[in-house]
């Protein structure tokens, strides 16, 4: 597995605005990546992503925005934990069903 550097959040802000600030300066935002990611110690790809991400969370390029994201990820997390919920109750609705029909059975 390859060896994850994790950025802190400031780190990640700074980089993204340099890229901003310079992108003027190079031909393309490839080259403004590639070059300030080796100044920060990252892949290049990284750090587009990083760009791209900025970009949609300021409604500069479309797609679905951080918050937006960590919100959808938290209700796919509480829809799995209701189904769960569910089949227990299913489950447990079943067993005194019958076990009701096996007392009046007897």
């Amino acid at each position: 597995m390859a060896n994850q550097t994790k950025f802190s959040p400031e780190v990640r802000e700074r980089a993204v605005r340099m890229v901003q600030e310079c992108r003027s300066e190079y031909p393309s935002l490839w080259a403004t990546v590639s070059s300030i990611a080796a100044k920060i110690g990252c892949t290049p790809t990284t750090l587009l992503e990083w760009v791209k991400r900025a970009e949609i969370d300021v409604g500069a390029r479309p797609g679905v925005s951080s918050d937006e994201r960590e919100r959808i990820r938290q209700l796919e997390r509480e829809v799995k934990e209701l189904r769960r919920a569910n089949e227990i109750l299913k489950l447990a609705s079943a067993f005194f069903a019958q076990a009701e029909l096996d007392r009046k059975l007897r």
